[in-house]
């Protein structure tokens, strides 16, 4: 059993969470990841911080990391995740979900990674450490702020519900490194109509024409290496017109790319990483030549709405 009290480091602050009540915030949602429901938070908020826009993408990239919890490699393992894929979500910070302290990353990397190495994996760069905050300078969550009572361990993972090196029923995907079991696939692309709707709502950082060369599903960062022709719109990355790697938020490789067809992608962009990813509500659509000129008309449009908008504001 817990105690209600967690605290975040926020300089010298303590924020009260009561796990059993819900937090009433249109922002936040109920937690649905089966894998975090041990959590001693029970709210988060989408988009988390692998840019997943849903619980239900969230909750297929973060089942490729079982396997890596059933070794038993690290006890902050798993409370690093879900701080990263289920992020806490409280009345007091709404704005931008609270990101996990830096040493709970670096211990969580230090206990697992030798065995990814053992896979031939190496620890995600999705998941870098170097970019979160220290405990005393910043906010961030850790289970040494955590006040536990009497109890079973709540971060606890039982190593045989999924353990590559033991358990013969679920062996390691040496692949994807995730437990194989009788669950198939459940992947489904939601498809967002090319539009000029959906293209001023969702406000993409780039817009590219490629030629797909090879889309990678190994590992835990499934990725599309692609050869860009145009490029008719970046925000934050420099992209040049040579072979680039777009990133996936998950293995479900949402939305879909034929190797040897060129598309229009309209996506988003890390400019940290200064990575290109392809996320949720993404858009790839096999290319015409008529789909460049509808871009620029749309760009066009939005610039004069903003024209517009800021006339309006000096009146």
């Amino acid at each position: 059993m817990l105690s209600p009290g967690l605290c975040v480091s926020l300089l010298a602050a303590c924020l009260v969470l009561f796990p059993a009540v819900e937090v009433r915030a249109a922002s936040c949602e109920p937690v649905r990841i089966p894998l975090c429901w041990s959590m001693p938070w029970n709210m988060t908020k989408m988009p988390n911080h692998l840019h997943h826009s849903t619980q239900d993408n969230a909750v297929l990239a973060i089942e490729q990391f079982e396997g890596l919890l059933g070794t038993g490699c690290s006890q902050d393992l798993l409370f690093f995740l879900c701080a990263m894929y289920a992020p806490i979500c409280t009345i007091d910070f709404q704005h931008e979900p609270i990101k996990p302290c830096k040493a709970v990353c670096e211990r969580a990397k230090t206990g697992c990674e030798p065995v990814m190495k053992r896979y031939n994996h190496s620890w995600p760069d999705s998941l870098s450490c170097s970019e979160l905050p220290l405990y005393d300078r910043g906010v961030c969550i850790s289970p040494e702020a955590i006040v536990k009572a009497e109890g079973p361990d709540p971060f606890y993972q039982d190593p045989a519900r999924c353990n590559p090196e033991s358990s013969p029923d679920f062996p390691m995907d040496s692949n994807k490194l995730h437990c194989r079991g009788p669950d198939g696939d459940r992947c489904t692309c939601k498809t967002v109509k090319m539009g000029l709707k959906s293209y001023t709502k969702n406000n993409y950082n780039y817009v590219i024409r490629v030629r797909v060369r090879e889309v990678r599903n190994r590992g835990l960062e499934p990725t599309a290496v692609v050869e860009v022709k145009e490029v008719l719109k970046s925000s934050l990355v420099n992209i040049p017109r040579e072979v680039q790697t777009l990133y996936y938020s998950s293995s479900c490789l949402c939305p879909p790319l034929t190797p040897g067809e060129e598309y229009l992608i309209m996506g988003y962009e890390n400019e940290e990483t200064s990575r290109l990813l392809l996320i949720d509500g993404s858009i790839a659509q096999r290319w015409k030549e008529k789909m460049g000129r509808k871009v620029k008309r749309w760009d066009k449009i939005m610039q004069g709405r903003g024209r517009g908008a800021q006339r309006q504001g000096r009146h």
